[in-house]
């Protein structure tokens, strides 16, 4: 059984009426296998350590006068080394307690209106979670898929659990079945899967015949109006 270290240090900034202005925050996660450093603002990610790249990634949009972490990924070295010697140390000490759970919560939806033959964007979107540690794949017509699927950083709530997402670019079909596969520890082995088909519903014919019947059925009425007085007319 992996165990996890997560420490997350808040920084709150205070206006003169003591109303909450801003509220930063410092996310550091590390297991035997894992581990993510991340620092934010205002429950938005502002800038994590991509480990496997050797490097930091800034996920603000430019400014005028943009923040920059320029040591980040030293930094962010430096603090899982502590976390890893801190699991250590209180798997000793606390003798491995069993982790606490939170089961996760998944939605399946897109990002823009479906048109076929126009590439589009699934987003699989899981919520609620602990301990941060989870897999996400996707199945196409019941076959893997990967290519064009992308997963975000995990994302600490206010509430203690965590929420993530992630994508998968893909072209609709008429016909076609996606799926979003969740296995998550609390889940005691029993995936949570969301399905979403490509359904475009045709435009219905009813209202175009009824009202090419009423138009038809009035000009005849008019017509027909129109012989009668004229014929009213010659009588006359």
């Amino acid at each position: 059984m992996e165990l996890y270290t997560t420490v997350l240090a808040l920084t709150v900034v205070l206006s003169t009426d003591a109303i909450y202005v801003h509220e930063d925050f410092e996310f550091i996660l590390c297991s035997d296998t894992e581990r993510e450093v991340m620092i934010g603002s205002d429950e938005e990610e502002v800038v994590h350590v991509d480990f496997n790249q050797k490097r930091r990634v800034e996920t603000l949009p430019d400014f005028g006068d943009p923040i920059t972490y320029h040591s980040h990924y030293e930094f962010g070295v430096g603090e899982i080394q502590t976390c890893r010697y801190n699991l250590a140390l209180w798997t000793k000490c606390f003798k491995s307690p069993p982790p606490e759970m939170d089961v996760p919560q998944t939605s399946i939806y897109l990002k823009d209106d479906v048109e076929l033959g126009v590439q589009n964007t699934l987003i699989c979107h899981v919520t609620g979670f602990y301990p941060p540690s989870l897999s996400i794949s996707w199945t196409k017509n019941n076959a893997n898929v990967t290519e064009g699927m992308s997963l975000s950083q995990y994302r600490p709530s206010d509430d203690g659990t965590f929420n993530i997402f992630s994508t998968l670019k893909f072209t609709p079909a008429e016909g076609d079945i996606y799926s979003c596969t969740v296995n998550h520890i609390a889940l005691q082995g029993q995936p949570q899967t969301k399905t979403w088909d490509v359904d475009v519903a045709l435009p219905s014919v009813g209202p175009a015949v009824f009202c090419g019947v009423g138009l038809t059925l009035g000009l005849l009425g008019v017509a027909t109006g129109t012989f009668f007085l004229v014929k009213g007319n010659n009588c006359n």
